[in-house]
């Protein structure tokens, strides 16, 4: 399959990493950092990919990169920062902290998204929802801008107010997906791995 040039990808890379105590998306997993397995999963879908951060550790990748529009709004911020600053309609969004993400994953979430006309496609399992791996249409950006100036930053209540549809994944899939926010997650990842 081609490269979509009709989507762009954001990695969000904000966020405090308290529990981390690093900056998760240059935190290494099999001796590369976290942001690098990302990038590598969204390249054969698009080469359309910027990084939402102001620090500029993430140049080590060469990928463009912009600041929040407004600091301290959390994953609710980035995503208004990615659609306001998108020239396409479709943006695939994704966390800096799910370095075992798939391109086969993507891809199909993309495709899905294509299909049905929502404000955001994000995948689910059978106990969680995951909007920070999602397709996000540029026409939400005045939702997002309404939830910041309303200081309603909590993401999964305002994506499930829009029109929205969920990909179930299955549970060969789920680790997949799994956020990384603790050295004692990022641990027990590395001993899977062995």
């Amino acid at each position: 399959m081609e490269k979509s040039q009709e989507i762009t990808a954001y990695v969000l890379c904000g966020g405090k990493s308290v529990r981390m105590q690093a900056e998760k998306g240059l935190v290494l997993y099999k001796g590369k950092p976290f942001i690098r397995w990302i990038i590598e999963a969204i390249m054969p879908i698009t080469s359309n990919i910027i990084l939402v951060t102001s620090n500029g550790d993430y140049s080590l990748v060469g990928l463009p990169m912009i600041e929040d529009s407004y600091a301290e709004k959390g994953p609710v911020g980035g995503i208004y920062t990615a659609l306001k600053h998108s020239k396409t309609t479709r943006n695939l969004i994704l966390s800096c902290d799910i370095p075992k993400i798939t391109t086969e994953l993507l891809r199909n979430l993309c495709d899905e998204s294509e299909e049905i006309e929502a404000s955001v496609t994000f995948l689910c399992d059978a106990k969680n929802d995951y909007p920070l791996i999602g397709v996000y249409n540029k026409s939400a950006l005045k939702t997002f801008a309404d939830a910041i100036s309303s200081n309603k930053l909590k993401l999964c209540p305002l994506v499930n107010m829009i029109s929205h549809q969920k990909i179930s994944i299955n549970s060969d899939q789920k680790s997949l997906v799994q956020n990384i926010n603790s050295k004692a997650e990022l641990q027990s990842l590395n001993l899977l791995d062995l």
